[in-house]
C-alpha cells in the first residue's frame, strides 16, 4: 500500500493520476479537504481510502494504520511563502514530517518528501543540492525555513542514505485550481489573457534588471510525478535533490509561451511589486540537476513552452481542466 499525504493536493493529486496511469490504484490519500475544492483533484481517480490528516496522524502515532505501508510520499504541507504563523508551520511543515518520516523508516517503508527550492533564499549560494551547502542556506520566508529545517534534521540523523528529499522549484500543471494566489504564474496568466487580452506582471526592484526578467526554474508537473513514480521503484536512489529543469526562463518568456499557446498577441504589463514580496523575492531560480546523471536516470524535461503549451490547450481551455 502507498500512502499520498497531500494527495488531494496539486502535485499529490497528479502524483495520484501517474500512478493511476500505472494501472497501481492501492494507495491511501491523506489531506485535508475542509471547504476547499481539492474534493475536485480525486473526482476521476482510483483509491483505497481517503483520510483526515490529523486522524492519520492519531492512528499513526498508536500503530493502528490497518494495512502494511510500503511507500509513503510526503507532499502534505502548508506552502504558502506569506504564511505568517511560525508555530503552525514548525508543527505542519516539520514536525509532521519528521514524525511521519520515522514511522516510514520503523516499518521498512520507502520515504519521499518534498522539500522547495525556497530553501535557498535570495540564490546568493547557488543551487547545488551538495549535502554540504544546504546548513549554509538562509530561506526568505517562514516556509522556505520550515522546509530547510527538515532537511537539516535528515542531515544530522545522517539519514540522507535512506529517505528523499525532493526540492521543487516552480511547479505548475493541471489540478492547482484550488491554490488561490499561490497559483502558478501560467494559470494566472491564462485567466487575464482570457479576460483582459493582456498580461500584468511585477516590475522589477533590482537595479539593472529589466521588468518581467526575473527568471525562474518552471517545472511541469507531469514530469514531478514521473520523477517520483521512479524513485518509488528505485530504493537505492536517496538523498536530498533538487527537481527542475535546470534551465532559467524568464516571466516574459513565460507569458509568450501562454499568449502563444492560445494564438493571441502578446500584450504585456508592468506592475510595482507588493510591499508584502520586496526583499523577500526570489529573483532567479535555476536547478542543478547533475544527479540525476550520476544516478543514470533516463528521465527528461519538458521545455516551458511544450508544458505551457499542453497545460493550455488540454486542460485550461477544456470544460474538464483536470487530470
Amino acid at each position: 500500500m502507498y500512502v499520498i499525504t497531500g494527495g488531494a493536493g496539486f502535485i499529490g493529486s497528479a502524483l495520484l493520476w501517474q500512478l493511476n496511469h500505472m494501472d497501481l490504484d492501492e494507495i491511501v490519500v491523506v489531506d485535508n479537504l475542509a471547504s476547499s475544492e481539492k474534493w475536485r483533484n480525486l473526482v476521476k481517480r482510483r483509491y483505497v481510502d481517503y483520510l483526515h490528516r490529523d486522524r492519520f496522524y492519531d492512528m499513526l502515532q498508536r500503530d493502528a494504520l490497518p494495512w502494511k505501508i510500503s511507500a509513503v510520499v510526503h507532499l502534505g504541507a502548508c506552502s504558502s511563502t506569506t504564511e505568517r504563523d511560525a508555530d503552525f508551520l514548525m508543527e505542519n511543515n516539520f514536525h509532521y514530517s519528521r514524525d511521519l518520516c520515522r514511522y516510514a523508516l520503523d516499518k521498512g517503508a520507502r520515504f519521499i518528501n518534498a522539500s522547495s527550492a525556497a530553501t535557498y533564499g535570495d540564490g546568493s549560494l547557488g543551487f547545488s543540492d551538495d549535502p554540504a551547502l544546504i546548513p549554509r542556506l538562509a530561506p526568505l520566508n517562514m516556509y522556505g525555513y520550515s522546509k530547510q529545517l527538515f532537511d537539516l534534521w535528515l542531515l544530522r540523523e545522517k539519514l540522507c542514505g535512506e529517505v528523499v528529499s525532493l526540492k521543487f522549484f516552480n511547479v505548475y500543471g493541471p489540478n492547482e485550481y484550488h491554490k488561490g494566489s499561490m497559483q502558478s504564474v501560467v494559470v494566472k496568466a491564462h485567466r487575464q489573457i482570457r479576460e483582459r487580452g493582456r498580461l500584468a506582471l511585477f516590475k522589477s526592484d533590482v537595479p539593472g534588471l529589466a521588468d518581467g526578467e526575473q527568471k525562474r526554474d518552471f517545472v511541469y508537473v507531469k514530469d514531478c510525478t514521473a520523477l517520483m513514480a521512479w524513485l518509488l521503484e528505485r530504493g537505492d536512489v536517496n538523498g536530498i535533490h533538487n527537481v527542475g529543469t535546470g534551465a532559467a526562463r524568464s516571466f516574459n518568456e513565460l507569458g509568450r509561451a501562454v499568449f502563444a499557446a492560445l494564438g493571441r498577441e502578446c500584450r504585456i504589463d508592468y506592475v510595482d511589486m507588493p510591499e508584502t514580496l520586496r526583499g523577500k523575492y526570489q529573483n532567479y531560480t535555476r536547478a542543478d540537476m547533475g544527479w540525476l546523471a550520476r544516478v543514470d536516470c533516463p528521465l527528461g524535461f519538458t521545455s516551458l513552452e511544450e508544458g505551457a503549451a499542453d497545460y493550455v490547450r488540454n486542460y485550461l481551455e477544456k470544460e474538464d481542466s483536470y487530470l
